[in-house]
């Protein structure tokens, strides 16, 4: 008796575990937790802790709370000038409202499908209205570009109620196809050596004219030194000769000496040979007479 009244206690105590092991779930941090009912969202928990549901009848479905990011794979797509590029993007986007989400999309994966669907459609259209050199510029409006985006394909999500919110779309990387890269480097080498050209040329024009123009003032300078100088020598000459005249007319006889000693100083530079009359004023002079 005893050991029957223990067995049915031992069953009380684990059908009481069974039933709180299906009551029980927890909700941890960066996650909701839906309660269905007959697959229903009938409650969603999104504060962590421990929470109750009815066994047997409510499951539990767990969702990500915190933010995802979807890599796109890498698409081609046609600019304005019908030049093909490929395009590499990724989504950062949440679930916002888990009951549209499960009743639209009901799985993660199902989620990323939709996103890469309305990413694609949004960049083509974008792109498609852009020059390819104006994509790949340094000057490109990028940032622009992405809010664009980003916008076209939230207002895709809000608007067929996918109980998700699309936070931030960018453009990783626009590339060439492998077979285009060569003959578009080719151009853009031929350009950049064009542009060169077209530097140094530019260079060589202005270094002539800076040359040209110190020519110029090189000579107006030596010329106008040389008329200074020509100047002062014609003011010193003219200085000489009035104080000579002075000298002269204060003493002609010693001033006719003098000249004629300064002749004999030059006359007997390097002990040349002279021949003059004995007679001569200039010979007697010399001879002492």
């Amino acid at each position: 008796m005893k050991a029957r009244g223990a067995l049915l206690i031992g069953l009380g105590l684990l059908l009481i575990v069974i039933v709180l092991s299906g009551s029980l779930f927890i909700v941890r941090e960066g996650e909701y937790k839906v309660v269905l009912r007959f697959g229903e969202a009938t409650r969603i928990h999104s504060e962590p802790g421990i929470k109750f549901k009815m066994p047997f009848v409510e499951s539990v479905r767990t969702l990500p709370k915190y933010q995802k990011i979807y890599d796109s794979e890498p698409t081609l797509i046609l600019t304005n000038d019908k030049k093909p590029i490929i395009v590499d993007n990724y989504t950062v986007w949440r679930i916002s409202n888990p009951q549209q989400f499960l009743r639209s999309l009901n799985t993660v994966s199902n989620a990323e499908s939709r996103i890469s669907d309305a990413v694609y459609n949004a960049v083509r259209r974008k792109l498609s209205e852009i020059e390819y050199g104006s994509i790949i510029s340094e000057n490109t409006a990028r940032g622009d570009l992405n809010a664009e985006i980003t916008k076209i394909v939230s207002d895709v999500a809000v608007n067929q109620g996918y109980g998700i919110e699309i936070i931030d779309v960018r453009i990783k990387r626009t590339d060439l196809p492998p077979e285009n890269k060569e003959s578009v480097y080719n151009r853009m080498i031929s350009d950049r050596q064009s542009i060169a050209a077209g530097y140094l040329s530019e260079g060589d024009e202005e270094s002539r004219k800076i040359t040209s123009n110190a020519d110029r003032q090189a000579k107006e300078l030596i010329a106008e030194a040389e008329a200074r100088a020509k100047k002062i020598i014609a003011e010193g000459e003219q200085e000489a000769a009035r104080i000579y005249n002075e000298a002269y007319g204060k003493d002609p006889e010693f001033y006719e000496l003098y000249r004629t000693l300064e002749s004999y100083v030059k006359t007997f530079e390097g002990e040349p040979v002279i021949m003059i009359p004995i007679d001569s004023p200039y010979a007697r002079l010399l001879l002492g007479e």
